[in-house]
């Protein structure tokens, strides 16, 4: 099949050919439709985090099942599915809590060193990104990965679903657990912050401040339901969500992931409120925090994996929501492209009027 593989850090994507197994056990195999581009796999593409070349990576992914090994028991063929990175066992105490995202034996879903590899190239095993590898023709994925979606839900809104729909919108309505008398600030108003957004309007927060330093990400914020928006390259955000609030916001979420914004953000946060860092665009950064600040004001900093997602429950609902014109993912997708124009679609998304590029051509 054809995919579009990393053979060494930091040189990009490239088309390759390379052979997938057929499903055993509790896998299933499905063709895939559509394929988002994230910003997790690019960093991954050019920093060692776990996975050595070749590798295939993509974890954004819809499309529909075509086989399935002999243990499935959830979906058969035919079905729309989406998958999501969050590796769970489903029978450790935190998969049995209900928090999948700390499962304490995510490598159940993979196969084992004794068995073929899933993916391979001349014989040769290809890594497989966080247990999908998504840009490519097919994935061959355990079930706990996959969650169903309508047949009439459209590719690749589905797609995005499966990691930028569910982390931005499930940091709202999972982690922070806004309420709708809340002030929240977003800081980053990428394909994942406006799904913060879309998550906040769905809580009924009575402020949803967006700040960002393009003006064209700005007025999207407002499309999406932002009800104040700032250019924090010409004012001070800080001042400005302090003059909207009063006191500031009950929830900070932070989608940038550098130090200064991450400590502004900070100070953004209300007597009793969070910072939730979601965003990761240096792996290097690091934070100075005042014990007694914090201690005094009761605040709270807290990493976001996936938005506390339990990815069954979640993807369908927010598919739901979708389509029934109460979850906004249309404008999302500002571009399609096709498997060999990784590279890039990457590039694309420097552009502010760009929120998510989606492989759709996988011919």
């Amino acid at each position: 099949m054809k995919a579009s593989l990393v053979r060494e850090l930091g040189t990009g994507f490239e088309l390759a050919e390379i052979e997938i197994a057929d499903p055993i056990g509790r896998e299933v195999l499905v063709e895939v439709k559509a394929s988002g581009l994230c910003h997790s796999d690019e960093l991954a593409a050019n920093h060692d985090l776990g996975y050595q070349p070749p590798m295939l990576l993509g974890h954004e992914v819809a499309g529909v099942v075509t086989a399935v090994g002999p243990d499935v028991t959830q979906f058969v063929l035919g079905d729309h599915v989406v998958g999501c990175l969050v590796q769970y066992c489903g029978a450790c105490g935190k998969c049995i809590e209900g928090r999948t995202g700390l499962c304490e034996n995510p490598a159940a879903t993979l196969r084992g060193a004794d068995e073929a590899p899933r993916l391979s190239e001349n014989g040769a095993a290809v890594a497989q990104g966080m247990g999908l590898g998504g840009f490519a023709q097919q994935v061959l994925v355990h079930e706990n990965q996959l969650a169903g979606v309508p047949e009439e839900m459209p590719w690749p809104q589905a797609a995005l679903l499966g990691c930028g729909v569910v982390t931005g919108a499930g940091a709202v309505l999972n982690t922070a657990n806004v309420q709708p008398s809340d002030a929240v600030v977003v800081i980053g108003l990428g394909g994942v912050g406006l799904n913060a957004i879309n998550g906040a309007v769905t809580a009924g927060a009575a402020t949803i401040i967006a700040i960002d330093i393009a003006d064209d990400k700005l007025t999207r914020a407002q499309e999406f339901g932002a009800t104040h928006v700032i250019n924090s390259q010409t004012s001070d955000p800080i001042a400005e969500v302090m003059a909207i609030t009063g006191v500031g916001a009950d929830a900070v979420f932070d989608f940038v992931g550098v130090g200064p914004v991450t400590e502004q953000g900070l100070q953004m946060v209300a007597p009793g409120g969070g910072l939730y860092l979601i965003g990761l665009l240096d792996p290097t950064t690091t934070v100075a925090v005042s014990s007694l600040e914090m201690l005094s004001n009761k605040r709270r900093i807290e990493g976001v994996y996936m938005g506390s997602t339990t990815a069954k429950r979640d993807i369908p609902l927010y598919a739901k929501l979708y389509l029934e014109g109460r979850f906004e993912l249309d404008s999302l997708v500002s571009k399609e492209i096709s498997l060999g124009e990784i590279n890039e679609g990457y590039a694309s998304l420097k552009d502010p009027k760009i929120a998510r590029v989606v492989v759709t051509n996988l011919a």
